[in-house]
């Protein structure tokens, strides 16, 4: 097998007011043959239904709803939960794992209403309503913008399609998204709680062999000054950029260790099924953040530089976001794991203690970043816990 073969299995796992915005609530009658419902969804025997949600700036994006079970086809539906994926991933990823352990399946099948995201460049996702993805500015725009545009207004639409507070589940990028998010007083009381896969928020401890070779050639500004907006590694551009930074002596006879850090528990019977689908592409303007972050030890706002500050935030750096401002009545429940190469734990328990709550939390020693996704044991060890915190919100109060 050859190298760019082996790099994209792994690369797909690496790092990573609402009242007047735009929502077109369009279902599409028809499932368009290659959407996620007709690919991976229906032909298991689940229902599932295709939305496209329009973003303040103009990205189309894609929604699906399983709105119950293989063994539930006459019940109400339940609670709504909302699934958002991690960076180079697609709503897939919730429905890769067999169907005993992926989360999206699971949920369907233990009576939750389950609502699926995909941000904007993704390729479930629909463009724009005016820009080609051949046009840079397509791609300008980083994790931010999938926070406080996309995550936004695919929860604002959710919450008005069942009239009811939701559920949330992140991994990596998704919590990142949801952090920065949930300082967002409209955004957080459309929330019922929130349960936060592989936490990302801060990243100076980063340990991963590959991505820490990365930042220190700079990719990101090299990507940028040669003018590679978009960041898809299907294509010959992607693998070569794969391909030349094992050249430099990053740790590659292992990559997807050298990426994530070591998985105990990843189905790699599945590689193969996995690639039928990943990675998706994303910006250089986001690798760019991320790796912002990793210098510069913050939970911060891009960064365009001090006379690009200056224009656009009116100061000489840009904000943080300020995790105090989550509101206390949020029930967050948190699961890490004590091999995770990307959301290392002295950032964790960083992120931790600037938390104005108290978690729930599950500590796995032996997890990496991508057990908690594609683990052979995936349901046992975490989605329990999940399904658990959530029944146990839902019994409290009723959201």
């Amino acid at each position: 097998m050859s190298l760019c073969v082996c790099l994209l299995p792994a690369f797909f796992v690496l790092l990573f007011g609402l009242c007047h915005s735009i929502v077109i609530e369009t279902l599409i009658s028809e499932y368009p043959a290659n959407g996620l419902c007709h690919q991976l969804i229906i032909p298991l025997g689940y229902p599932c239904s295709e939305y496209t949600v329009e973003t303040k700036d103009g990205y189309l994006l894609a929604v699906q709803r399983i709105s119950h079970g293989q063994n539930t086809r006459d019940a109400l539906s339940g609670p709504p939960v909302f699934l958002q994926h991690g960076l180079f991933q697609g709503g897939d990823t919730w429905f890769e794992n067999s169907v005993k352990q992926s989360l999206g399946f699971i949920l369907a099948d233990s009576g939750f209403d389950v609502w699926v995201g995909n941000v904007r460049g993704t390729r479930w996702s629909h463009g724009h309503n005016s820009l080609s993805e051949n046009d840079k500015e397509f791609w300008d725009w980083s994790w931010e913008e999938l926070a406080l545009y996309d995550l936004a207004e695919m929860i604002n639409f959710i919450h008005s399609a069942t009239n009811s507070k939701i559920f949330y589940v992140g991994h990596s990028q998704g919590t990142i998204m949801a952090l920065a998010a949930f300082t967002r007083s409209e955004v957080v009381e459309m929330v019922a709680g929130a349960a936060l896969l592989c936490p990302i928020s801060y990243l100076d401890h980063v340990s991963s062999q590959f991505v820490l070779r990365a930042v220190s050639l700079h990719l990101d500004q090299m990507l940028t000054t040669m003018g590679i907006h978009q960041l898809n590694f299907r294509s010959n551009t992607g693998v070569q950029i794969l391909e030349s930074i094992c050249d430099r002596n990053a740790e590659c006879s292992d990559i997807l260790s050298s990426i994530t850090g070591k998985n105990c528990c990843f189905n790699n019977s599945r590689v193969d099924f996995y690639l039928e689908y990943e990675p998706h592409p994303s910006s250089t303007k986001n690798l760019r953040h991320l790796f912002q972050m990793i210098r510069k030890g913050n939970f911060a706002r891009y960064d365009y530089g001090i006379l690009g500050n200056l224009i656009r935030y009116g100061t000489l750096h840009p904000k943080a976001f300020n995790l105090a401002g989550i509101p206390r009545s949020l029930p967050i429940w948190i699961g890490y794991g004590g091999q995770d190469a990307l959301a290392d734990l002295t950032d964790v328990k960083r992120m931790l203690k600037e938390l104005p709550l108290e978690p729930e939390l599950l500590y796995l020693e032996t997890y990496g970043h991508i057990d908690f996704i594609l683990s052979v044991k995936a349901n046992e060890d975490v989605y329990g816990h999940v399904i658990e915190f959530f029944r146990s919100i839902g019994r409290r109060s009723s959201y």
